[in-house]
Formats: structure tokens, C-alpha cells, sequence
């Protein structure tokens, strides 16, 4: 072999070993890509007990129960499926029911969603832009001049 057959040898199985590394961590992360699913793609994804995923969509109203201390139960709906969550802490001063809200965390036995981290909005017409696209998705979006996420109403996008 000639040094321009061996400088291609390497080069090209350096190549090919750097190909199955990234396919190997794209289908490790073929399902943490999404930023959170919705109640019902939680649903239909049938999330076993222990797996760490990220849920969002609205707190429903009437559901929001203060128990001892720090600790609440609320559920998030899409308008379809409900998830019941519980949540054990500090939480923003803007979570109320009726808001948009992503919860990070991992569904128990119970198939209660135990989050250990509340995310909310920050004024009163703030929805995360995947929370507002996945409400979009299910019909029960209304436009009403709510901002997204990148500060833009959704008119603008």
C-alpha cells in the first residue's frame, strides 16, 4: 500500500466510525428529541411506570388541591385526556388553573404523574410555543392575541 492509499484507508474508516457513533446517539435520543408530550400522546404512547419524560399543556381547572406543606395535586389536559400530576415544592408565582404549565418528572405505579419541577407561564397571555401547538393539534386553541414562547403573537408567525 502507497501512503495515499493508507491516508484514505484511515480517513475513510475514521468517517464510518463517526457515522455509527451519531447513529448510534440519534437512536439513543429517538424519543427525548421532543420537548414534552401532551396528555394524550402520553396516553397513546402508553409511558410505563419510571420512564423521565416532560408533559405539558393546561392546568384544568378545579383540580388544583393544596395538600400538607409544599405539596399540591393538579391535573394537565389537552381537552382530550386529562394526566393527573403531583408536585412536591416551590412553584412559580404565576401557576394558576387554567394556564399553560410543563411539568418534568416520571409517571408512578399509580399512573400519577410524580413531577419534580413545574414550569409556567410568565404573564397572563404567555403559552410555551409547543404547548400552543399542540393545543392547536387538538382543537381547542384560541388565538385571543396570546403570546408564544419567541415573544411573537401568534399572528406574527
Amino acid at each position: 500500500m502507497t501512503r495515499k492509499q493508507k491516508r484514505l484507508t484511515l480517513i475513510f474508516s475514521a468517517l464510518g466510525l463517526l457515522g455509527l457513533a451519531v447513529g448510534m446517539v440519534l437512536f439513543a435520543l429517538r424519543d427525548n428529541v421532543v420537548f414534552f408530550y401532551g396528555p394524550t400522546e402520553m396516553t397513546e404512547k402508553n409511558v410505563g411506570p419510571g420512564q423521565r419524560l416532560r408533559i405539558g399543556g393546561l392546568v384544568k381547572p378545579g383540580t388544583l388541591v393544596h395538600l400538607d406543606g409544599k405539596s399540591i395535586t393538579f391535573e394537565v389536559t389537552d381537552g382530550k385526556n386529562d394526566v393527573p400530576v403531583s408536585y412536591t415544592g416551590l412553584l412559580p408565582d404565576l401557576f394558576k388553573e387554567g394556564q399553560g404549565v410543563v411539568a418534568e418528572g416520571a409517571l408512578n405505579q399509580a399512573h400519577v404523574f410524580a413531577a419534580d419541577s413545574i414550569l409556567a407561564k410568565h404573564d397572563e397571555r404567555y403559552m410555551p410555543r409547543e404547548v400552543a401547538d399542540a393545543l392547536k393539534k387538538q382543537g381547542v386553541w384560541q388565538e385571543q392575541g396570546a403570546k408564544v414562547s419567541a415573544g411573537a403573537t401568534t399572528n406574527d408567525r
